[in-house]
């Protein structure tokens, strides 16, 4: 079955950086017939998307993060990343990686098929 593990996350102070890892295994097909995305979820708050990518390359970024974060992936590794710079306190939140089988990089947290657990990302 799909697993996807996140790794990267910890403490950084305002105005660090971090890069957040997924590592997928198990895919029914070749990772990179996937649409993959970053989403955060702060406590009391929704979860909200923060980056995507279709399986053609096409990229879609939360416009109030666009400039600080970047998604990138590694098909060869089947590893998603994203790269936060220039990090705010408004930014901690648990950090989650999915992936769908529609091609798209549109779309909120009900329309991916697979989650990874999370990753803790905590600014100060």
């Amino acid at each position: 079955h799909v697993q996807l593990v996140e790794s990267g996350g910890g403490s950084v102070q305002a105005g660090g950086s971090l890069t957040l890892s997924c590592q997928a295994s198990g895919y029914e097909k070749r990772y990179s017939q996937y649409s993959l995305g970053w989403f955060r979820q702060a406590p009391g708050k929704s979860r909200e998307g923060v980056a995507a990518m279709n399986r053609d390359g096409t990229l879609s970024h939360a416009r109030s993060l666009k400039g600080r974060f970047t998604i990138s992936k590694d098909n060869a590794k089947n590893t998603l990343y994203l790269q936060m710079n220039s990090l705010k306190p408004e930014d901690t939140a648990m950090y989650y990686c999915a992936a769908k089988k529609r091609n798209d990089c549109s779309g909120g947290p009900d329309d991916y098929n697979y989650w990874g657990q999370g990753t803790q990302v905590t600014v100060s």
